[in-house]
């Protein structure tokens, strides 16, 4: 038995399996939207797509080993009775009961994409805080855009102001540079493991983030 565990951890760490826990706590079970997370998505739906995520962030990152990775043991997901729809802070995410409440589609597609998008924050680098905010969000949506959870109110291609807007605007903006250099996120992200800079741009693509988006804009007829 010692012989076959001691083989078992081998054959993770060769193929840089890491194990990360999840807890779901939902603590606005007195509130209708704590009410409504249980009945309608539940602990355990919850559970098996905080681990979905990351095998697929993961994936979309390019991170096939452990030491690709941020160390990350445990992920732990609070519903909350709170404004906003969903944070995440010290590999901690907190969804707002409220916004569960209020939500009028798709509850189960919508959550998925929030945790997708949130569970982005636990394992991207961000420069060790170098990185815009815009930028972040952006990779936080591009993922949850490749999972195929873009809600349908999302801006289309091409429409934004600027490069590092955020959020769908960013994601959609990032979708199109990967386009031009297929691992451009993923190789993006490895770059701003320990600081950031748009030069990271010209250095993959050529070009500064700022020109890339009058490209992105000129494509889909929407001249800034």
């Amino acid at each position: 038995m010692n012989a076959l565990c001691f083989f078992l951890v081998l054959l993770a760490t060769m193929h840089g399996i890491q194990a990360v826990d999840y807890s779901v706590t939902n603590t606005a079970l007195s509130t209708p939207g704590g009410v409504r997370f249980r009945d309608q998505i539940g602990a355990q739906y919850a559970t098996q797509t905080l681990d979905s995520a990351t095998q697929f962030i993961w994936k979309v990152f390019q991170q096939n080993n452990a030491a690709d990775r941020k160390t990350v043991q445990k992920v732990s997901l609070f519903i909350d009775d709170m404004d906003g729809v969903a944070y995440t802070s010290n590999n901690e995410i907190h969804l707002s009961a409220r916004y569960v409440n209020s939500y009028s589609g798709d509850l189960k597609n919508e959550i998925t994409g929030v945790l997708y998008h949130e569970m982005t924050h636990v394992w991207q680098w961000n420069g060790n805080g170098q990185a815009n905010g815009g930028l972040i969000e952006g990779i936080a949506d591009y993922v949850r855009l490749k999972a195929n959870y873009a809600p349908s109110h999302w801006v289309k291609p091409g429409q934004g102001n600027k490069w590092d807007q955020g959020y769908d605007v960013t994601a959609r903006f990032l979708d199109y540079c990967n386009g031009l250099r297929n691992g451009f996120v993923a190789e993006l992200n490895k770059l701003m493991r320990n600081g950031y800079s748009d030069q990271f741009f010209v250095q993959l693509l050529g070009k500064t983030p700022g020109q890339l988006f009058t490209d992105y804009k000129a494509k889909y007829g929407n001249i800034a």
